[in-house]
């Protein structure tokens, strides 16, 4: 079965993590960079009809635009696009940006807080209902993982299953019940290296919420994070069965 995966990217063109965002996605979900397709959101909003010629969506991360500020040109339209989708049940893996975009339009509460900033690896704990999740359960119960947001979310939206949380934030994945929707604050399309690449790229930012010490600590503190890794591979096999 040959997947095509269509991919929503809120990334300016002179972004640096533009283009790499796309092959690590393709690279983690063991695809060839072809078979993921992106679409430029700043452009435009697609409709549900667009995502349904596709095997399954995909949403990335964003360099310029938060969730709690509502920046996002089309902000509500795009909000309004993934109730839709989810309402459809179509097959739908949002990473951070995504996972954000995600539980407001399901009716959660994504707020700014870089007091509980995540940027690097990071532990993670499972929640019992991501332990008997179909596509979570190949995780151990903690397990590292790759991150980069000064957004949390501050409650899920209802209804919703919380996968994984962290010490600093609580809500780190989540899946729309009985239908194959998963999200994750945390970055599975990201390794040691690409994450500690965009850190690198967005520096200017992280530097205003971050004293020199912080920032020379949190270059120490990337790590591999293999298990988190396979989830994208284990998501495009969902689709294959």
């Amino acid at each position: 079965m040959s997947i095509k995966i269509l991919l929503l990217q809120a990334r300016q063109q002179n972004d640096a993590a533009l283009h790499e965002e796309r092959e690590s996605f393709a690279k983690l979900s063991g695809l060839a960079v072809e078979q993921v397709v992106p679409y430029d959101l700043l452009h435009s909003t697609p409709t549900l009809i667009d995502i349904k010629r596709y095997d399954a969506l995909m949403v990335g991360g964003s360099g310029d635009y938060y969730v709690s500020k509502g920046n996002l040109p089309g902000y509500t339209a795009v909000l309004d696009l993934l109730a839709a989708v989810v309402a459809d049940g179509h097959p739908t893996f949002a990473s951070c940006f995504g996972f954000q975009l995600m539980v407001e339009a399901l009716g959660g509460k994504i707020i700014y807080d870089p007091g509980s900033m995540e940027v690097g690896t990071y532990e993670l704990s499972l929640s019992p209902e991501g332990a008997a999740d179909e596509l979570f359960c190949e995780l151990p119960s903690t397990f590292m993982a790759q991150l980069g947001h000064k957004d949390r979310a501050k409650t899920l939206p209802p209804g919703v299953i919380n996968l994984a949380g962290s010490k600093r934030a609580p809500f780190q994945a989540l899946r729309v019940p009985g239908k194959p929707i998963w999200a994750t604050q945390f970055h599975p399309e990201l390794t040691r290296a690409t994450n500690l690449g965009r850190f690198k790229i967005y520096l200017d930012g992280y530097a205003a919420a971050m004293e020199p010490e912080l920032i020379t600590q949190t270059l120490q503190r990337f790590a591999e994070s293999p298990e988190a890794n396979r989830l994208l591979t284990g998501f495009v096999q969902y689709l294959r069965n």
